[in-house]
């Protein structure tokens, strides 16, 4: 399939990617999809006079020669719908795009990829949290995907570059300028460490319909969204809504009832949009990576058992050789039940064990 129709057909007008997809089911090549007759044509279902209008009166072709040749000369990926290089993740969207443009890096098929997002106006506790989850994140082999716009997002690619983790910005636009300008420098360094991806072509500007639609593609790349801080009415929550249809993972931290720009998380909580975390320890649990950290953790553990309480240093104790159940500790520490569950209670609000079905508790 040549790289001329394959972007040619994403410039036929009142084309998208469902009806895309259709048509190459049917038609088998995107060749095929200009060479086909009328006849050929209306035998595909949801395909009308109109759409064969379309790509029978379109200079989608003349365009497409203009975006080939600005790709070739950049180093720009093309990305169509059945190349092997195209995010797998995101191919099983219903409405994912049929093509996309990257520049970088990054293996968008990466082992394991997240995408945080949050508003554009970012606290010092959502930029702390962006420190922190990358920071904490940063030897799990992981790829972040963010939307690069002010705020949570480049926060978030600023802390991945600061802890070398590969990081992809996903834009509104055309790869020939990026939006805002200020982020130049860090999109630079992001291409040789990540990258920057889009399924608009050159000459698209940073329009406001553009965002909630390249959203779907930060939320539908990833195995989890992760929404830092986000107001009641912020794009933030479109993505985190866009996952939740994709049938993918969403997380969000808590803040304040008073605070703003937690509103939207507390929210996503709140109406079980979301999964509460209070830290990335929190998310790997969720995400079922603990297994490959539990070193970590446990040497995170030994500082934390210095302002242990007597008791406190028992129960973890006890855990140390496996999972057990309130009753086993009770015989096997001698504490009285209602004693042991305030003890149990504080020592999963620090996350140091993690209660299981049945009343079992284990080390996080």
């Amino acid at each position: 399939m040549s790289t001329l129709h394959k972007i040619a057909l994403t410039f036929i007008k009142s084309i998208g990617p469902v009806t895309a997809k259709n048509l190459l089911a049917y038609c088998g090549s995107a060749e095929n999809i200009f060479s086909a007759s009328k006849k050929q044509l209306l035998q595909i279902p949801g395909v009308g006079e109109k759409t064969i209008e379309a790509i029978r009166g379109t200079d989608a072709l003349t365009r497409a020669q203009q975006e080939l040749d600005f790709v070739e000369k950049h180093g720009i990926d093309v990305l169509f719908f059945s190349d092997e290089k195209y995010p797998k993740r995101l191919k099983n969207c219903y409405d994912s795009p049929i093509l996309l443009y990257a520049k970088g890096t990054a293996d968008l098929n990466h082992k394991r990829i997240i995408s945080i997002v949050g508003t554009r106006n970012a606290t010092a506790y959502g930029k702390n949290l962006c420190k922190e989850l990358c920071e904490i994140l940063a030897p799990y082999n992981v790829l972040i995907v963010s939307g690069l716009a002010y705020g949570i997002d480049v926060a978030t690619h600023k802390e991945c570059l600061a802890n070398n983790i590969p990081t992809v910005g996903v834009l509104g636009h055309g790869l020939d300028r990026l939006y805002p300008k200020i982020h130049i420098a860090t999109s630079q360094q992001m291409v040789l460490n990540g990258g920057l991806l889009t399924e608009f072509p050159i000459l698209t500007n940073p329009d406001r319909p553009n965002f909630p639609q390249r959203n779907r593609i930060i939320a539908g790349i990833a195995d989890a969204t992760i929404v830092v801080e986000a107001s009641i009415k912020g794009g933030a929550l479109i993505t985190a809504e866009i996952a939740n249809s994709y049938n993918k993972d969403v997380y969000a931290f808590p803040g304040r009832t008073t605070d703003v720009f937690s509103e939207g998380c507390n929210f996503l909580i709140k109406t079980n949009r979301a999964g509460l975390i209070n830290n990335a320890y929190d998310l790997i649990y969720y995400l079922g990576w603990d297994d490959e950290i539990k070193e970590k953790k446990k040497d995170a553990q030994i500082t934390l058992q210095l302002s242990l309480t007597p008791n406190e240093e028992k129960v973890v104790n006890a855990l140390q050789n496996g999972q057990l159940s309130i009753d086993e500790l009770c015989i096997r520490l001698n504490i009285q039940q209602s004693k042991l569950s305030i003890v149990i209670l504080t020592l999963e609000m620090q996350g140091i064990i993690v209660s299981l079905p049945g009343k079992i508790y284990k080390l996080v």
